[in-house]
């Protein structure tokens, strides 16, 4: 079976967005490998060895998310063009998940009903991530 797996790249602060998303989503976090300690140690300059080369957050229900910091001598453009959408059983749930990810960000279109679902919202979160939120969806 293919998985579609969003890979989603930071600039120095992947750990802290994916313990982020750890707590947020109620996932586990099974893969945060840094440079330094990674097979490839011997060849990253010291002072991007921090900087992580790949996580892999598993949510509930087998979804997963991976991540790592963009190379640290490439500019960093950011996330673009492309939302990590989330579908709950319930709209408190996706309510509940949606607070928790527009904390210290940007809600960019709040909560609400709609065709496909009892509550969807989209947000940008502290880390520069977009979401959309859905919640009950609604067979079309």
């Amino acid at each position: 079976m293919t998985q579609a797996i969003a890979y989603l790249a930071f600039n120095g602060n992947c750990a802290d967005a994916m313990r982020y998303y750890e707590r947020a989503l109620g996932g586990k976090l099974e893969v945060l490998m840094s440079g330094a300690e990674s097979p490839m140690a011997a060849q990253i300059p010291p002072e991007f060895a921090q900087r992580i080369l790949h996580a892999r957050l598993v949510l509930p229900g087998g979804g997963m998310l991976y991540a790592g910091d963009a190379p640290a001598h490439l500019p960093y453009e950011g996330i673009k063009g492309v939302s990590i959408t989330l579908d709950y059983a319930s709209a408190a749930e996706a309510e509940r998940v949606f607070a928790t990810l527009a904390e210290g960000g940007q809600v960019t279109m709040p909560m609400q009903g709609a065709f496909w679902a009892k509550r969807w919202g989209m947000l940008i979160d502290k880390f520069g991530t977009p979401w959309i939120v859905n919640g009950e969806l609604i067979a079309v």
